[in-house]
């Protein structure tokens, strides 16, 4: 059974150079600038967000490895990410902001890497404890673009823009199966900050103001 909290948890998806950090930081500002102290806003990541899971992190991004093992080290940072960072926010009635989740996992290590959905979908589960996104941001652009843009180099990005389309492949597999949960933005369409303002009203829409903050 997931577990029940008072908070609102928000993550953001898409494929390498999309700006997902950008816009992450810039919905806090728009969310905080509408009345949101900034001590019930907690930003994060994955891999990483916690001690372990930046450890963690620093493997996946840099070392090749078997995708199972890609994986499980996904889920192990997750596992660490959620226990010490992302759970106890939640119930603390904060509003977690993500920079990416279990939808990346059902992308990369599933939809690119081969790996069968269905078993992705059930560590994801596992991982999380059950806890789901209130709703999840798909940042979409074009896969040759966002490579051109991508500040951080790693593995991923040296993997080219076929790689990178089965990636976008994947988010839109995760969004056909539960369309309710995503907002999606097209990337670099307006200024980070005319985004953001466009992805809070539409988070206060459907979540409503009273649950923000």
């Amino acid at each position: 059974m997931p577990k029940q909290h008072r908070g609102v948890f928000v993550t953001f998806e898409g494929t390498e150079g999309a700006g997902k950090s950008t816009l992450m930081k810039a919905v806090a500002d728009v969310l905080i600038a509408r009345r949101v102290t900034s001590k019930s806003i907690v930003i994060t990541r994955e891999p990483g967000g916690s001690r372990v899971a930046e450890l963690i992190r620093n493997i996946i991004l840099n070392e090749p490895m078997d995708p199972w093992t890609e994986l499980f080290l996904y889920e192990a940072s997750r596992a660490e990410h959620m226990a010490e960072t992302v759970l106890p926010a939640l119930r603390e009635g904060k509003t977690v902001l993500c920079d990416r989740f279990t939808d990346s996992s059902l992308a990369y290590q599933s939809h690119a890497r081969g790996l069968p959905w269905k078993e992705v979908s059930a560590l994801n589960n596992t991982a999380t404890q059950g806890v789901a996104p209130d709703l999840t941001v798909l940042i979409d652009v074009d896969p040759a673009e966002g490579l051109k843009r991508a500040k951080e180099q790693n593995r991923f990005e040296a993997e080219g823009v076929k790689f990178q389309t089965k990636v976008r492949q994947g988010f839109l597999k995760a969004r056909r199966a539960n369309p309710n949960k995503w907002i999606t933005i097209k990337a670099y369409s307006a200024s980070p900050e005319e985004m953001a303002y466009k992805v809070v009203l539409e988070i206060e829409r459907r979540l409503g103001k009273r649950k923000i903050g």
